[in-house]
């Protein structure tokens, strides 16, 4: 039976062979690899996938499509979880795992700040997503696309713009393009931020204040004296500083706070 793309749950199949072909070969699936693809829809990943690997782990919110998945494969081929990746607990996959999908775009951010809580538990992960959130992931600090966003997968994961995805690569065709980024985790405890509370919050300050330098925007969490112990002109602005500047000071910050 034809399946109609739902609006609520922002569907859009990605149904263009040459790039799907194109995103398997970038994922490069091996026989032993731990699987899971998010919002696998109608198939379009999920066949060639499951030509290279002898399991696959899919995680899909439309009980229909949930439905044919599990009419269309046996439980050793196919696991499916029923349900929304936002509230997915990932812990209970054993690791490491890779994971891959064609993220909705009303999802994609909140999901992304979700895979950040399970990244020690990922190898890698490779999501469709609209190009501009793409664009912000990768941007370099003092770019225009430079934001909270970047700095805190940043800090997570190095991370690649693969290839862009025009609309017509859909049915139905979404308004915008889209890209195909991969998302490595970074073992690097070396720019740890010691609280993580804390330079989340130091972050999400920050850039709430984009246009306020240093000095103002982060009033009442640390003071010019902080900055400059870090080496950090307090006369700058958010988008101007890597996510490693921002550990140093949240780091010295619960240092003078005496959490750490």
């Amino acid at each position: 039976m034809k399946h109609i793309a739902r609006k609520r749950f922002g569907q859009n199949f990605l149904v263009d062979r040459s790039i799907i072909a194109r995103i398997v070969a970038a994922i490069d699936p091996q026989p032993a690899d731990n699987l899971v693809e998010i919002g696998p829809g109608l198939g379009a990943l999920t066949v060639p996938l499951l030509e290279r690997v002898p399991r696959l782990t899919v995680i899909e919110l439309d009980r229909d499509l949930a439905a044919r998945l599990r009419a269309g494969y046996p439980p050793e081929r196919v696991v499916v979880h029923e349900g929304d990746a936002l509230q997915f607990d990932f812990s209970q996959l054993a690791a490491p795992l890779r994971v891959v999908g064609n993220l909705p775009y009303n999802i994609s951010t909140p999901l992304l700040f979700h895979m950040v809580v399970y990244a020690k538990r990922f190898t890698d992960l490779h999501f469709m997503l609209q190009r501009e959130v793409v664009e912000r992931m990768v941007a370099a600090p003092s770019t225009p696309e430079y934001g909270r966003l970047s700095v805190m997968l940043q800090y997570r994961f190095r991370m690649q713009n693969l290839l862009c995805v025009p609309a017509s690569a859909f049915r139905p065709a979404p308004k915008v393009a889209s890209a195909v980024v991969r998302l490595v985790p970074l073992l690097r405890p070396d720019i740890a931020a010691h609280d993580e509370s804390l330079f989340g919050l130091i972050v999400t300050r920050a850039f709430s204040h984009r246009r306020k330098t240093l000095r103002n925007a982060l009033l009442g969490l640390g003071t010019e004296a902080d900055l400059h112990a870090v080496g950090v002109d307090p006369g700058l602005r958010a988008e101007n500083l890597s996510a490693a500047e921002f550990v140093a000071i949240s780091n010295h910050i619960a240092r003078q706070a005496g959490g750490a």
